[in-house]
């Protein structure tokens, strides 16, 4: 039961006004190989863009991530800050040009974009938090910081500075 996994990898790709979300959601279906949702404003924000509009793309990965995550680490040197980590034991960091991750290839129709990289981590029993029931996850149970940055460091050969 306290054993850690990875429940799942979410990639984020910003586009705002300027970034054709084309070029995003190609660069993340070459990564990813799955169906890319594009994401639109909920509301009229007060940086006055209209509710409706697209701004970003992101994919969820649930399955099959182990060869993908080490790529993108490497892409990062195997190194993770400290800060990166939240409080129940969730990372993220950013990659600031697709074509740092191994694998993949300048596209000069697509220029250079970067995205963000989520990854939450569970343990057996987390479903409990899902339920419709008013349960919450014990507090022994949860995920520290401490045990999310072994846990990384030791299955994936990260080093946290």
């Amino acid at each position: 039961m306290r054993d850690i996994k990875i429940e799942k990898i979410v990639f984020n790709v910003g586009c705002g006004v300027t970034t054709p979300i084309e070029n995003a959601k190609k660069v993340l279906e070459d990564l990813t190989g799955r169906t890319v949702v594009i994401v639109k404003t909920a509301k009229r924000s007060t940086f006055n863009v209209p509710k409706g509009k697209k701004i970003g793309c992101m994919v969820t990965v649930r399955r099959d991530f182990d060869s993908l995550l080490k790529r993108l680490l490497s892409a990062k040197e195997n190194r993770i800050k400290a800060s990166s980590f939240d409080g129940v034991g969730n990372f993220a960091f950013g990659i600031k040009e697709y074509i740092d991750v191994p694998g993949m290839e300048y596209d000069p129709k697509i220029g250079i974009i970067g995205f963000d990289v989520c990854v939450t981590l569970t343990r057996a029993g987390y479903r409990v938090k899902h339920k419709k029931l008013n349960r919450k996850v014990g507090k022994k149970h949860v995920i520290t910081n401490e045990e999310s940055m072994k846990f990384i460091s030791e299955k994936y050969g990260v080093k946290v500075e």
